[in-house]
């Protein structure tokens, strides 16, 4: 039988790879049949919401960073998301040449590079702590038996319900 989460993370790369696979078509479709003109009464909205949830992500990683909190990665991650977002649609979304440049100029010299830092703040806050709970944990490296007084060990059960007093072979006999 195989362990619950082996399950679970084949279970999501089979369902995310289905609705990434197809979300391309849909793309497509959108692509050949949107109108390329579009007008909304709710564009302040949307552009103040966006900008809003950036700020907060931006404030959400500077706490978490000063907290030493291990979800500054995600939220550094998610920061940098909607900043290579942002820029995306900036510059994606003007059409007259002054404010073309300027999202380009952004998106080159401050939103991009800024998302990168963020990628980089996650990548090496998740390195870092795959490394500490390594460390504490005493894990074997892949492929090799675990130590005896690793954490297994310390919280076997023997049959009659009791906790074991010293750690023991798994393969041993009971």
């Amino acid at each position: 039988m195989r362990a619950p989460s082996a399950t679970f993370r084949k279970s999501v790369a089979v369902v995310f790879a289905a609705i990434g696979i197809g979300l391309l078509p849909w793309t497509i479709w959108l692509s050949a049949s949107l109108d390329p003109h579009h007008e909304t009464n709710r564009w302040d909205l949307a552009w103040s919401g966006f900008d809003s949830g950036l700020a907060v992500l931006f404030l959400a990683t500077a706490v978490a960073a000063y907290r030493r909190s291990p979800w500054v990665a995600a939220c550094a991650a998610a920061t940098g998301t909607l900043l290579v977002t942002d820029a995306w649609f900036d510059v994606v979304l003007e059409s007259h040449a002054d404010e073309l440049r300027f999202s380009i100029l952004l998106a080159v010299f401050a939103e991009l590079p800024l998302a990168a830092v963020c990628f980089w703040i996650a990548y090496r806050t998740e390195r870092f702590l795959a490394q500490a709970v390594d460390a504490a944990l005493h894990l074997p490296a892949a492929g090799k038996r675990p130590a005896e007084s690793n954490l297994v060990g310390v919280l076997e059960v023997t049959a009659d319900g009791e906790p074991a007093r010293e750690p023991r072979d798994a393969d041993a006999p009971a």
